[in-house]
């Protein structure tokens, strides 16, 4: 036993040393050849898993690493958002998030369809394409510095909006179609308003109390300890309200920006999550692509991805358009949102355990999942420099 043991001990260290050591140099050679390091991390998952040199195999730990990287990634994402910036573009988010949700579902619905898939069938792939999940943009905006702009906080605020009508939807047509009689659609709806009313009451009155109360406290790092249960504290809350825990993550961090320990939060949290946590959650979604058995889905893969990117990136851009964007950033803000990320994945699962997505092709839609992931920031790096060109030559 402690034999067994010991094994196990040693592959989590050899796994934890190829994770952060490949992720490093494959960041550092992506920024060499003028992408975003985030690009070269996400590769470093491809390399390293069964799709490659099967170094690396999916397991619990890489699953809960990577599911606390994702929760701190979004988390630093609140505490950068400008809080005036995101009430100022609203309106921007909302328009973005809806034309993020349109036009995916017509082109899922219409591939599916033309697949020969069942109507159920097509309704949820149409459903599992309106996701978005902005973590790898959140990673990208950061490195080329336009969190703060109003194209990122735009891209935030539509996550969010995009994330919260998804997961209606989702709640819909399991009750309709997934065969769970026993899904309450008033407790569903009920369920948000009661996390959106409770959110936004704690961190407008407690966390603040609570963090300069607290902060005194004889103990090693008091500040930074309350900022990480907080942030656990909100995410967990928003998994068992039904809305997904990065939600309440990036509320967290919003929350805490409003205080006067933001800096120092943000100062300590980075090494905690950049070290170790989001290196794992980068190599985590390329361990989830396996090349067996895709002959016959060749077509389906082409087609499915190519609607995914194209219909969420003309989507989201003609929601920003609508709202006074110009050209150039309304693309911008599109491409922010064509990744689908851990969402798509979350919603595949379910779709496949309800019999809503056929078997043959859930290795696809990973697939598609993936893709749609890899293309975000080489795309949103050439569409902020083409803007940037545009300002610079305009002025």
């Amino acid at each position: 036993m402690n034999n067994k043991k010991g094994v196990m001990r040693l592959a989590i260290f050899l796994t934890l040393v190829m994770v952060i050591a490949a992720t490093k140099l494959a960041g550092d050679l992506s920024v060499r050849i003028g992408q975003p390091s985030v690009l070269g991390k996400l590769l470093a998952g491809i390399v390293l898993g069964p799709a490659v040199l099967n170094w690396i195999e999916p397991s619990a730990l890489i699953h809960d690493f990577s599911e606390i990287g994702v929760v701190l990634l979004m988390f630093i994402a609140g505490l950068e958002t400008d809080l005036d910036q995101l009430r100022k573009n609203w309106k921007a988010s909302f328009a973005v998030a809806i034309g993020g949700i349109v036009l995916p579902f017509i082109g899922g619905y219409g591939v599916a369809q033309a697949m020969g898939l069942a109507n159920a069938q097509s309704i949820f792939i149409g459903l599992l394409l309106c996701a978005t999940s902005v973590s790898i943009s959140v990673q990208t905006l950061k490195e080329m510095n336009q969190l703060h702009s109003s194209e990122g906080t735009t891209i935030l605020g539509a996550a969010v909006v995009d994330d919260v009508i998804v997961v209606l939807l989702l709640a819909v047509m399991m009750s309709l179609l997934g065969g769970e009689s026993d899904v309450s659609l008033s407790m569903v709806f009920l369920k948000k308003a009661i996390f959106f009313v409770v959110i936004v009451l704690a961190g407008w009155f407690a966390i603040p109390y609570v963090m300069k109360r607290l902060s005194t406290i004889h103990v090693t790092e008091a500040v930074m300890s309350i900022a990480l249960v907080f942030c656990f504290l909100f995410a967990y809350f928003a998994e068992r309200m039904g809305v997904a825990a990065i939600i309440g993550a990036f509320a967290a961090g919003i929350s805490i920006s409003q205080t006067s320990f933001k800096h120092e939060v943000e100062h300590k949290v980075e090494p905690i999550a950049y070290t170790l946590f989001v290196p794992v959650f980068f190599v985590s979604i390329g361990l989830n692509i396996s090349f067996a058995g895709l002959g016959s889905q060749l077509l389906f893969l082409l087609l499915i991805t190519l609607t995914a990117i194209a219909s969420k990136w003309i989507g989201g851009g003609l929601g920003a358009r609508l709202t006074g964007f110009g050209n150039r950033a309304s693309l911008s803000i599109g491409a922010g949102m064509i990744s689908r990320g851990e969402v798509a994945l979350i919603i595949a699962t379910t779709g496949l355990e309800a019999s809503l997505l056929p078997e043959q092709y859930f290795t696809s839609i990973v697939l598609v999942v993936i893709l749609t992931t890899l293309v975000t920031p080489p795309l949103l790096k050439l569409m902020f420099r083409s803007d940037s060109e545009a300002t610079a030559k305009d002025a």
